[in-house]
């Protein structure tokens, strides 16, 4: 597994290098996320858990950031921010479109100039090679335009048994949505667009009919993977999709979404807490730990110098050489103020508790935050 890992690293390198020119397809600014520590109507106002905290990256097309860390970081919460199931408390998601909109979409995004002007300040004036089209922040999408770009990114949900309706056919979740479409498409057309997405994930055209508790783990995940793809969207965000099944499906499912990457020049948003399947799948990484973004680099570069006490800890821990610690895991109940690891980290210094560290960049494309570099 070593040596095949280390392959992986070294083409996950290269590739990586050839992407540095390419056009950027989303942009994550700052974000912060907050949540009311309870429910209810007769719920105790103003005690919030602080999710995210300050969480910045940049996304190229073709290109897979892998998003690492354990149960509770924030990872899935950010994730679900640049799909707006989630409304960020601050913060902005940047979307660089390719073109002004599908002909299937019925118009633009319908953004006002004042938006677009906002999007280009913010993204420095610089539209990297995209002046036709501006970038824009997708917390400005009203209705029309918020659904344009859903079809164009993704969202892959980790436990496809919950995801997928359990009355309906595999059939009827793929189409489902193309009744919202603004352009009618007959049935017929679409039956030949669920063969075609079936085929390309692996599934046959008998399985249409089946329902979701007729499929296997694998298989009901083979389903989302089609149901996202026949959207043709440019950017797939997955959610632990790879954590509940067994470990030969599992490399089947990376497989086949390497596959896809290839095929249709995808865009991947990788969400795990499997440090070697993020090495294995992803360009880059970024390691979140409560809240915050500790240390982001190329998968090849984090695995072979890993900067961050957090992320060292990680790889320590995957390979079995991590001690117990009887430090508890603090939960995020008030605003960070200082490095999130700090309570834990055995370098840690009074400097480190008294401001969020910024993320520098300590070599090209590798960004930690941390005093001690």
């Amino acid at each position: 597994m070593s040596e095949l890992l280390q392959d992986q690293n070294a083409a996950n390198q290269n590739l990586s290098q050839g992407q540095e020119g390419r056009p950027l397809i989303l942009s994550a600014q700052n974000l912060f996320k907050s949540f009311d520590l309870e429910a209810g109507f007769f719920a105790k106002k103003g005690q919030l858990v602080y999710a995210v905290n300050d969480v910045s990256f940049d996304l190229r097309r073709g290109e897979t950031l892998g998003i690492v860390g354990e149960s509770g970081c924030g990872k899935s919460t950010t994730a679900r921010m640049l799909v707006r199931m989630y409304e960020p408390t601050s913060g902005r998601v940047l979307y660089y479109p390719k073109t002004a909109a599908s002909p299937e979409s019925g118009g633009s995004f319908g953004l006002s100039n004042k938006n677009i002007l906002q999007a280009q300040e913010g993204a420095g004036g610089g539209l990297s090679g995209q002046e036709s089209v501006p970038p824009q922040n997708i917390f400005d999408y009203k209705k029309k335009a918020l659904s344009e770009y859903r079809r164009r990114v993704k969202y892959i949900f980790q436990d496809p048994a919950r995801s997928l309706n359990p009355r309906m056919t595999a059939l009827s979740v793929l189409t489902d949505a193309f009744k919202f479409a603004p352009k009618k498409i007959r049935a017929e057309e679409l039956r030949e667009r669920a063969q075609k997405v079936f085929a390309e994930v692996g599934l046959a055209e008998r399985h249409l009919e089946k329902r979701p508790s007729e499929f296997s783990g694998g298989q009901r995940q083979r389903v989302s993977i089609a149901r996202a793809l026949i959207m043709d969207p440019e950017l797939l965000i997955c959610d632990e999709v790879v954590s509940a099944l067994d470990v030969s499906i599992q490399g089947q499912i990376l497989n086949l979404l390497q596959d896809l990457r290839a095929k249709k020049n995808l865009s991947f948003v990788f969400i795990t807490h499997d440090l070697k399947v993020a090495g294995w799948f992803c360009d880059r990484i970024a390691v979140m730990y409560r809240g915050a973004i500790v240390e982001e680099a190329p998968a090849a570069t984090l695995f072979q110098n890993a900067r961050h006490p957090y992320t060292k800890l990680l790889f320590d821990g995957a390979q079995g050489k991590a001690q117990a610690s009887s430090v508890e895991v603090t939960s995020v109940l008030s605003q960070e103020n200082g490095c999130p690891f700090a309570h834990r980290c055995p370098y840690a210094k009074a400097e480190c508790s008294a401001a969020l560290p910024p993320l520098r960049e300590v070599a090209e494309g590798h960004r930690v935050r941390c005093v001690m570099g």
